[in-house]
């Protein structure tokens, strides 16, 4: 995510290292710098140039102080410059009415369809009680798509296959909502592959007669100052309520997440990193300028440990760690539960530091496929009593889960140093502590 933003930042910042203060001539040529990173990134150019003018102001407003470098201080004034350029806080959804009804709308392709059900997911686990309407009466995969996607999250899709008409098949969703207690609607709408009238009137129609408490816009982040534009147009007829991101893990340059704010005047509400449905955040403008100098975002990592990791689930393994009991069928349960999380390197990128040192490296949701092989292939006694594991079991695993005995002995001897720190974290007093952090107040 914004790979390139972030490398160009960078460079950037580097002009100021081991200067002692900052003048007018190295602040110029940094937010020269600056500038055309974000130009580079399809960031509006007005947009870049009013970013770039403050961030310049500032820098030659502010007193270096010892303890901070000119390239510190910049970073700084970059950072809460990009944070107020994304709308400076998060806003959550407006949820009013029996039911409350979330309209969504965008362009075909946009991922409208899958951002429905993401959403659909999330308010399910508040548990909250959610229903899914398919109004999409021109695409015809569309209603399939959201059954699909409605089956995989559980939640109820209304829809009428054969009727045309999506005022009425929208209507009769919330009636159907309300006789079945659903206390939200969320309706996915159609979309087209450039903006038109029928579009307009169609979607402007529904908003008018469903009074939604929520309408939100997707739109695809790597179409840059398109979507930009595009979410213009839409919001002089529709005044949406927030906007959301779809792709964001993509090869997206970031233009249409620094831009989108100032130039449509509306907050991004949500972005989306992927086609798994757990895959969708609330968009932090704060967390987002961190990611984007290359900071990590450690809070976002940590919620999206605390929805995933069930609580019972965490003391039992506590339990078995005290013990020493800590076996491949834990740790295939903790492998599970990471995938769930979402991208394997947009979650790496959380971490501080790590984003830089792995945007090179291809990263795919399925490097622990081997992993996951060699365990499944494994006995219920190996998988609690590693030690079992001979020359001749370890060939017969190697064999069974398409792997070579090196891969086998490589996992079992990673597995046992792990297990030898758990131990000796034991000695030290380290899993107590431990399992007292992870105990909810």
């Amino acid at each position: 995510m914004f790979d390139n933003l972030s490398t160009k930042l960078d460079r950037a910042f580097k002009t100021l290292k081991g200067q002692g203060r900052i003048t007018e001539i190295n602040v110029a040529t940094t937010v020269k710098e600056i500038r055309r990173a974000l130009i580079d990134a399809d960031v509006n150019y007005k947009v870049a140039k009013d970013v770039t003018d403050s961030i310049k102001e500032k820098a030659l407003g502010e007193d270096v102080l010892i303890a901070v470098s000119p390239g510190q201080l910049l970073t700084k004034i970059v950072y809460e410059e990009l944070t107020a350029l994304m709308g400076g806080k998060n806003e959550e959804i407006t949820i009013s009415g029996d039911p409350a009804v979330i309209l969504i709308s965008g362009l075909q392709g946009s991922g409208k369809t899958t951002f429905s059900g993401k959403l659909a997911s999330l308010i399910k686990k508040q548990g909250r009680q959610v229903m899914l309407a398919a109004c999409d009466i021109y695409r015809p995969a569309a209603i399939d798509q959201l059954k699909v996607i409605g089956e995989q999250v559980g939640v109820e899709v209304y829809a009428e296959p054969e009727n045309k008409n999506a005022i009425e098949i929208a209507n009769n969703a919330i009636k159907h909502a309300k006789q079945t207690n659903k206390k939200i609607l969320i309706v996915d709408t159609a979309g087209r592959l450039a903006v038109d009238e029928e579009m307009m009137a169609e979607i402007a129609g529904l908003k008018e007669s469903l009074r939604p408490s929520e309408t939100l816009f997707v739109v695809d982040s790597m179409t840059g100052q398109d979507a930009v534009n595009t979410a213009k147009a839409f919001n002089e007829r529709l005044n949406f309520d927030g906007v959301v991101l779809t792709k964001l893990d993509g090869d997206t340059r970031g233009g249409a997440a620094l831009s989108i704010r100032t130039v449509v005047e509306k907050p991004i509400k949500y972005i989306s990193t992927g086609e798994k449905m757990e895959a969708i955040d609330l968009f932090h403008p704060d967390r987002m300028a961190n990611r984007i100098l290359g900071m990590g975002d450690v809070v976002s990592l940590v919620e999206k440990a605390q929805e995933t990791f069930d609580e019972e689930e965490a003391r039992r393994l506590n339990k078995k760690i005290r013990k020493n009991q800590f076996d491949f069928d834990d740790f295939l349960s903790q492998l599970e539960q990471i995938k769930k999380m979402g991208n394997l390197k947009d979650l790496m990128g959380m971490i501080p530091g790590v984003g830089k040192a792995i945007k090179d490296i291809d990263i795919d949701d399925d490097s622990f496929r081997p992993i996951e092989a060699i365990i499944k292939s494994m006995t219920k006694q190996e998988r609690a009593n590693p030690d079992l594991l001979n020359g001749s079991r370890r060939k017969r695993i190697a064999d069974g889960s398409g792997t070579s005995i090196q891969q086998v002995n490589n996992l079992l001897k990673q597995f046992g140093e792990m297990r030898k720190m758990m131990k000796t974290m034991n000695k030290m007093g380290g899993m107590k502590r431990l399992g007292g952090m992870m105990r909810p107040n």
